[in-house]
């Protein structure tokens, strides 16, 4: 049976409140400065990102380190890809009358766009694979599956910045949003629940990995054919996330929200 608004189920005479809560807390105060749990994911990310694709590199023949070499050029340049994309779609948010303009430099709060993140990553890797002597193709097929986890590590730290949600929905594992939260739609009665896009994109990512390692094992996926496959993989998944997204960008362009066209684009 469908439901909705937060209604609690009878599930075998015990009722439960239909949803994925809201967060309590997105931050923690370690008293020297506070940790917010959006940044911490993306930390942690970045972090089994590095190491995966470490091991898979050496593991063809690479030198031990390299793959941390290239992310110290990838790394900060993908950060601020990320950011000024996201601001670039999100003008409204940042440039308005009496704004506080160096919000722009507040990543922690949120905002980081995957699209802008992987094309100046991807260019600052470049960069860094000719430095270090290594194919970027070799590289990026090394990081294919590993990027996918730590892309759904870091959509954790959406769910804690109460982003990344879709349309209302009457299933039981819809989005629980605070009212009271800047991020609840306007319009809509306290209780609605919204697609976890955060959560399917979760699922899609770890999926998408698992299909690249199983192909890994039947085809030989070197000479950027994992990265194709991830391409592809995110690309379409998003696309689809994007179409159903209540808090878009606010670019189109012929109508169509601009991270739909890039993400086909991308796939």
């Amino acid at each position: 049976m469908a439901v909705g608004k937060g209604e609690a189920v009878n599930v075998g005479g015990l009722m439960f409140t239909a949803g994925i809560p809201s967060p309590s807390i997105s931050s923690i105060d370690l008293g020297v400065f506070e940790l917010r749990f959006y940044a911490l994911f993306i930390i942690l990310g970045i972090a089994i990102a590095t190491w995966l694709a470490s091991r898979r590199l050496e593991r063809r023949g690479g030198a031990r380190g390299v793959v941390v070499d290239i992310a110290l050029w990838a790394v900060p340049f993908g950060i601020a890809g990320g950011r000024v994309y996201h601001v670039i779609t999100h003008p409204n948010d940042y440039f308005y009358p009496g704004a506080d303009l160096w919000r722009v430099l507040y990543v922690w709060e949120g905002g980081l766009a995957i699209f802008g993140a992987v094309l100046v990553g991807g260019a600052a890797a470049m960069i860094g694979c000719r430095i270090a002597g290594i194919r970027f193709l070799s590289f990026a097929d090394a990081l294919a599956p590993a990027m996918l986890i730590a892309q759904a590590v870091g959509r954790l730290g959406n769910y804690f910045n109460q982003e990344l949600y879709g349309l209302p929905t009457t299933l039981p594992w819809g989005l629980q949003i605070d009212p009271q939260s800047a991020a609840f739609p306007e319009g809509l009665p306290p209780g609605t629940l919204f697609h976890p896009l955060f959560l399917y994109e979760m699922l899609w990512n770890l999926a998408g990995a698992a299909t690249i390692l199983l192909l890994e094992r039947r085809y030989d996926l070197r000479w950027g054919r994992a990265l194709g496959v991830y391409l592809l993989i995110y690309g379409t998944g998003r696309a689809w996330l994007e179409s159903i997204r209540i808090d878009p960008t606010e670019l189109e362009i012929w109508g169509v929200k601009i991270n739909v066209l890039t993400a086909l684009v991308v796939a």
